[in-house]
Parts: structure tokens; sequence; C-alpha cells
């Protein structure tokens, strides 16, 4: 019986559609699952993304070895030929008899031969072509290998992160803010967050060691746990990565001390870049006198991954001058090429603007269309997740008290990484507000005037062991937007089976469809937060259960569910 093409172009179309109408004639009842698989997926692609730009590094500096070995045996070869000519020369006139063997057999061993030649063939092409690099820029740094490494580096070796944070310090003659806000960073990171980023601090006084040392010294001796665990790195640049700074050229007027300024402030990003590209997959620049938020880390990661166009260049998180800039690591490279390029000619974050004019902007359009243009890859995160404490500059007699106004409104949401779950509620959701984001750690979640048995249900998938949790409510523009009478409950599960109530757990009463009630929130602070006991194993879902109706809206600011790890779960 043969198959019509007919038939097969029906039987294909209706394999490929029937997913999609499936979710459109039954929709579920959020879209947490596919929120995470997106997640998950554009988390995926960055790591996968930066994997491959570090694998053309590699394939440049084979191609690099190549040529250079290359030179090396035309050399040899050249000199094999003079060699042969006078000896030659030398036996027709003594007539002696040399055994004639070929110079090229000790030029290098058979096996390294083989390899140079195999790694010809890799080559894409064996015309002799250079691409600029940042000896072209630097032309000082020429035979100084060692002017591109940290002088001095105090490291664990931490990589494969998803955020590198650089942070450039320089002597200041007032008063120093660099304490405060490593503090700062630190204190405001959650116990998850501190597994998966790094903060590498540049100290970039290259022509003064004593202090190069001092503060080197005074951060090891304040933060030495940040440092034993990896978390915390300090370097320091030679001072012959430098230029000679006298012999750069006025420029807008400005004075020669200002122009050394920040034509050394751009040097020390491009370094500070050059040195965490390969640790993470984003790089994010600060300054030495800011503070953060907590959830910092979580907030900017959330917000890159979340990002449903991937054509971005620029994440801000502040809108002060170069705080809080948050780059793909695989877009360093041009960045970085980009800056030192014009590294004489103007502050940095001139530069920043000039890349992303010269990278979407259509000459033959308008102003308006550009800025349209330059919003699409420069994207901004609201409220501010920096803000700047310094009064007196790192430029010596400069004062500046910029403040971020949209720093200080106040936390209102604090996000955590929480096992993977379901989530859902029945109370009605206002807004944007919902309570899929907010388990995410994207905003709050906000309710319509909970009433007598609405609930909060967070079923994980898979069951987990839970350590701790914490469930805030409230926040500081809307503090009465809060649970009253609401009570924390829990179904178990034991090897993926719920338990019923012929299982009862001694000492916790019992609510309905085989929940315990474990804890209660406080109606005075609206938070609730408690130790999971460990007698209850696997949690197969947490609820919120409203005992009472109430007068106000509700706002869940914060969900904290830990996941007790694996090695002591077990």
């Amino acid at each position: 019986m043969r198959i019509q093409p007919q038939n097969i172009i029906c039987t294909l179309v209706t394999i490929v559609l029937t997913p999609f109408l499936w979710m459109i004639v039954f929709p579920g009842n959020d879209l947490t699952e596919v929120d995470l698989l997106e997640k998950h997926l554009a988390e995926l692609r960055d790591r996968l993304h930066y994997a491959e730009s570090l694998n053309r590094e590699r394939e440049h500096d084979m191609l690099s070895l190549r040529n250079q070995i290359k030179l090396m045996l035309d050399v040899r070869k050249q000199n094999n030929m003079t060699l042969m000519f006078m000896r030659n020369a030398y036996e027709k006139s003594n007539a002696s008899s040399i055994s004639d063997r070929s110079m090229d057999d000790d030029a290098l061993p058979k096996m390294a031969r083989d390899l140079l030649a195999n790694m010809s063939l890799l080559s894409s092409s064996h015309v002799d072509m250079s691409i600029p690099n940042m000896f072209h820029y630097l032309p000082h740094l020429i035979g100084k290998p060692d002017s591109i490494m940290p002088a001095v580096k105090y490291s664990q070796g931490r990589a494969g992160v998803s955020i590198v944070i650089g942070i450039p310090t320089i002597k200041r003659v007032q008063e120093s803010y660099l304490t405060k806000t490593l503090q700062s960073l630190i204190d405001s990171l959650s116990e998850d967050e501190r597994l998966d980023v790094l903060l590498v601090v540049l100290v970039a006084e290259a022509d003064d060691e004593d202090y190069v040392k001092a503060t080197v010294n005074d951060i090891i001796f304040k933060f030495s746990d940040a440092m034993n665990a990896g978390l915390l790195e300090v370097i320091a640049p030679s001072r012959d990565f430098y230029p000679n700074m006298n012999e750069l050229k006025d420029r807008f007027g400005d004075t020669m001390e200002r122009v050394k300024w920040r034509t050394k402030q751009n040097l020390d990003y491009t370094f500070l870049m050059m040195y965490a590209r390969s640790r993470g997959t984003y790089y994010v620049q600060l300054e030495d006198d800011v503070i953060s938020k907590p959830g910092y880390v979580t907030i900017m990661k959330n917000f890159a991954l979340n990002q449903k166009l991937n054509d971005w260049l620029l994440l801000e998180f502040s809108h002060l001058g170069f705080i809080g800039k948050l780059f793909k690591s695989t877009d360093l490279p041009f960045i970085v090429e980009f800056f030192l390029m014009f590294h004489k000619d103007k502050p940095v974050d001139w530069l920043l603007d000039h890349l992303l004019y010269v990278k979407v902007c259509n000459p033959e359009k308008d102003n308006k269309h550009c800025q349209r243009s330059v919003a699409d890859v420069r994207r901004r995160y609201k409220p501010s997740l920096f803000q700047h404490i310094g009064t007196y500059s790192s430029l010596k007699g400069k004062v500046q008290k910029l403040k971020d106004k949209d720093f200080g409104k106040g936390v209102m949401h604090r996000p955590h990484l929480n096992p993977n779950a379901e989530v859902s509620t029945s109370l009605r959701v206002y807004d944007q507000y919902s309570l899929d984001r907010a388990y995410m750690g994207e905003v709050f979640f906000w309710g319509v005037l909970p009433q007598y048995g609405d609930t909060v249900t967070i079923k994980f998938i898979p069951p987990v062991v839970v350590e701790k949790y914490l469930f805030r409510s409230g926040n500081p523009e809307h503090p009465g937007d809060r649970f009253y009478n609401t009570t924390v409950e829990v179904l178990l599960s034991q090897s993926g089976k719920v338990l019923d109530n012929s299982n009862p757990v001694t000492g916790y009463p019992q609510a309905d469809n085989g929940f315990y009630i474990i804890n209660r929130f406080d109606g005075d602070s609206g938070l609730v937060e408690g130790v999971m006991p460990a007698s209850f194993g696997l949690i197969d879902t947490m609820r919120l259960f409203v005992q009472s109706p109430s007068q106000s809206w509700v706002i869940l600011s914060e969900i904290f569910i830990k996941e007790k790890s694996k090695s002591s779960a077990t």
C-alpha cells in the first residue's frame, strides 16, 4: 500500500501542532514550568557561548604558535642551507670525505615535525596575515611578557561562576571606601550566591609597592574567610603595563593630571576585564566606593537570563558612571579592544557611549532613532542595586556627592534561588505581581483581599528535603499588606508517594488533605520562619493557608526555601 505525500504532510503537521493545541485548550494555572525551562535554557545558552569564545581563543593561540614555530624552522632551514654551501666548498677545496647527512633530520624530532604538519593542515589559511592585538595599542608592552600578568595575585583559582565582579581601587588622599564596599558586597550575598560569584579587587597603584602591600594585607586580614573560600581575590598589575603618561596629549582643555587619571582608569578597567573574562559567564564593573542591596547577584543573574532577546550588549543596575554595568564575558574582547583603541582620548564612560553608537546607530537616521536603537541593547534594571557612597573622588581634589535616586526606594522584595516547583494561588493577583515571578525572585507577589481558605501552594518537583524556610509579607511602601492569621503547612512524601493521615507525625496538628500545620505568621511583623524537622524527610508540598478574612491586600516580598544538601540529607 502506497502512502500518499498529502497523508505524510498532514501527519507531520498534526504531530507538530498537537502540543500547541493542547496548551491552548488546556492551559495550566501558571507558567512556572515553562518559565523555569526558558530560564535554564537561557543560562545554558550563555554558558555555551562563553565556552565557544574560549575555544576560539585557544584556536587563535594554536595558530599563533604554529606561525612562530614555522618562522623558527624557516630560519633554521636558511642556516642549514648556508652551512651546506660552506661544507661543499670546503670539501671541494680539501678533497676530503665528509659524511653528507641531512641537516633537517636533527632540526626537530620526527614527532614534533608531524605535529607541526598537522597544525598546518588545521589552519584555515597559509597566507601570512596578522590582526591587530593589544600590542598595536600598547606598543610599550612588546618584549615584556610579564607586563600583562598580575605582579601580585592572591587567588584560590575559582572559575566557572555565573558572575565575576571587578573592583578597581587606587590610593585616595582623603578617605578610602574599599572596606565598606567589600563588606557590603559580601554581607549582601546569600549562602548560595557565595558559591556562584567571584569578587576581584585590582589594586592599581603599580608605582607604590608599599601601598599595594599594605592594601593587600589589609584585605587578607579583614576578609580572610572570603579569601580562603575563593569568593574574593586580589591582584595588582605590573608597572610595565602602563605607558609613559608624560607623553599624553591634552584633550578637551583638561589639565594634564586629569588626562593621566582617565587614561590610567581606562587601562585599569581593561586589565580587569582581560583578567576576569575567562572566570565566569558575566562580568560586572563596579567601583571601590559603593554599597549594595541584599540579593543583588540573584537579581542580576535572573534579569540577564530573563531577557527575551539575547541581542543586548549591556545591562545596567545603577545609572551612575560605570557602576553596576553587566556584560557577557563573550563580548569583553571587542569591548576591551575598543577601550584600548581610544584609551588616551576619552573617559571610559564616554567610550562606552561611543561603542554603543558605533554598534547600533544609523548615521542616516535622527537622534531619536539612535536613542531607541541604543535602548534595545542597553537595558536598565530598577530600582538600582548599588549606591555611590564616596565623597572624595580618586582624582585628587575632586569632590562628588553623586547619589543614585533609584537606590533609596527600599527593598521591595528579596530574591532567592528556591527549589524547582510548581506554584499556584487561589488569591486574585494584582497587575504583573504574580506568584511564579515572586518565587523566581523577579518581583514581589501581590494578592487582593485574602479570604478564609485562600492558599499559596508550592509543589516541589521532585519532592525535596527542606532544611529551613522563610516567608516575609509586606514591604516598605505597603507595610500593612501582610499575612495575619495564616498558617504554614506541609504535605509529606516518601519515595515520591504522598503520605496520608494513616502515618501521623507526632506533635504537629493535622489540617485537611494530609497537610500538617508547622508554623504561623506573626501578625505584627508579617514574618514566619523556621527549621524543618529532620523527621519529615521529603516534602511534597508547602502551602500558606489563610485562616480568616483580611481587610488588607497581601504582599509576599520574600520566599526563601533552603533545600538540604544531598550529603547532609543522606
